[in-house]
C-alpha cells in the first residue's frame, strides 16, 4: 500500500498525457450534443470517485449528476430512463457483474457510456462507447490507493477539456507535484491521536465529501477502525449528538465557499472537548497539505496525505494494510 500510494503522483502525470485525446475527442462531442444529465455507477473506492464526479460536474458544468444504484439494474432489474444521459462506470478491474448489467442497461436505453477502469480489456471496458484508462499499472494491495486517486485525475480531466477552463487546465499541469509534495506532509498527530481509537468522523463537504468518504472506508479495512463520514454540513442533522469530550473527528477542509463553515464547525467541536485534526491545503491546520493549484484538485492532495498516515495507523495498530481480513483485491457482486 505504502509503495502504490508513493507511485500516485507519477500515475497521474503520465495519465493526462496518454489520456489526452481520447478525453479530448469526448470532451468535443459532449459540447457538441451535451447531455441531459450524468449518471455515475460504481461500488467501493470507486463510488467514492462518483460522490467526486457529481460535485465536479456539478460545480464546473453545471451539470446535474447522479449515482445509480447498481442493484437497481442488476437485482431489481428495473429499466431506467437514460436516453440522454452520459453514463460514467468506474470499476479498477471492470469484472463486476453488477457494473457490467448497469452498462448494458444504459446503452439499451441510448446513453453514451464511459468506463474509467484500469484494466483496459476488461469486460466493462467492451461495453463502453468510450474508455478512458486509468493507467494505475498493477495493484497488488487490497486497499486501493494509486487507482483511486487516478479515478479522480481522469475525471478532473475531463472536465477541465469539456468546460475549456484555463484555469483548470493549467492546475492540471502543476498538479502531480503538489501531489508528491502532499506525500512529503506530516499527519503524525493524526496517527498517534488515533492509535488507540474505536470510532470517529471524517467530515468534508461538496467537492471533498468524497475524500472523507474514502478516507472513513480507509480506517475501517485497513486499521479495524470504525469511522463513519459524513458532509460538515449534514452531520448536523442528527450525528453531532455524539461529538463529546474525547471523540475522535478528522475534518477534510475544502478550500472554496464551503470552507468557512467547515472551520467554524471544528471550532465547535474543539469547545466541546472533542478531538479534532483539520486537514488544510495551504492554510492554518492541524494537520498541513501544500496548497491546491484549483480547488477542484484539493481533494487529491489530502487524499493523497492521508494514505501514508492511515498506512502509518494500520502498523501501528497491529494490522496488515496490504491484506485486510476477509476481503479480496477484486469484489464481484451481483
Amino acid at each position: 500500500m505504502f509503495r502504490e500510494a508513493a507511485e500516485a503522483a507519477s500515475v497521474v502525470a503520465s495519465q493526462f498525457v496518454a489520456n489526452r485525446d481520447v478525453l479530448a475527442g469526448l470532451a468535443a462531442d459532449l459540447r457538441l450534443r451535451p447531455p441531459a444529465f450524468v449518471a455515475t455507477c460504481a461500488r467501493g473506492s470507486s463510488d467514492h470517485a462518483a460522490t467526486y464526479a457529481k460535485a465536479l460536474f456539478e460545480t464546473q458544468l453545471g451539470v446535474v449528476t447522479a449515482s445509480v444504484s447498481p442493484s437497481i439494474g442488476s437485482v431489481y432489474r428495473v429499466p431506467q430512463r437514460l436516453g440522454d444521459a452520459l453514463f460514467i462506470a468506474i470499476s479498477q478491474s471492470g469484472r463486476s457483474p453488477d457494473l457490467l448489467r448497469n452498462a448494458e442497461a444504459a446503452r439499451a436505453a441510448g446513453a453514451r457510456v464511459v468506463a474509467l477502469v484500469n484494466v483496459e480489456d476488461s469486460p466493462l471496458a467492451a461495453l463502453a462507447d468510450v474508455v478512458v484508462p486509468l493507467h494505475a499499472g498493477p495493484e497488488r494491495s487490497v486497499a486501493a490507493t494509486k487507482s483511486y486517486l487516478a479515478s479522480l485525475s481522469a475525471l478532473l480531466q475531463l472536465v477541465a477539456l469539456w468546460s475549456d477552463d484555463f484555469a483548470l487546465l493549467d492546475a492540471l499541469e502543476r498538479l502531480p507535484n503538489a501531489m508528491r509534495a502532499a506525500w512529503d506532509c506530516d499527519w503524525s498527530p493524526a496517527g498517534e491521536g488515533l492509535a488507540g481509537a474505536h470510532n470517529l468522523f471524517v467530515l468534508g463537504r461538496g467537492l471533498g465529501l468524497g475524500a472523507a468518504q474514502e478516507a472513513a472506508l480507509k480506517f475501517k479495512e485497513t486499521c479495524g477502525l470504525h469511522a463513519e463520514a459524513y458532509s460538515s454540513a449534514e452531520v448536523k442533522h442528527g450525528p453531532m449528538a455524539l461529538v463529546g469530550p474525547g471523540f475522535p473527528v478528522l475534518i477534510l477542509d475544502q478550500p472554496d465557499e464551503t470552507g468557512t463553515g467547515t472551520r467554524a464547525l471544528a471550532r465547535e467541536f474543539r469547545a466541546r472537548g472533542a478531538q479534532v485534526w483539520l486537514a488544510s491545503c495551504g492554510g492554518e491546520a492541524d494537520l498541513p497539505v501544500p496548497p491546491a493549484p484549483h480547488a477542484a484538485c484539493a481533494p487529491l492532495l489530502l487524499v493523497q496525505s492521508f494514505y501514508r498516515m492511515v498506512n502509518a495507523l494500520s502498523l501501528a495498530r497491529g494490522h496488515d494494510p496490504d491484506t485486510p481480513p476477509h476481503l479480496n483485491k477484486v469484489t464481484e457482486t451481483v
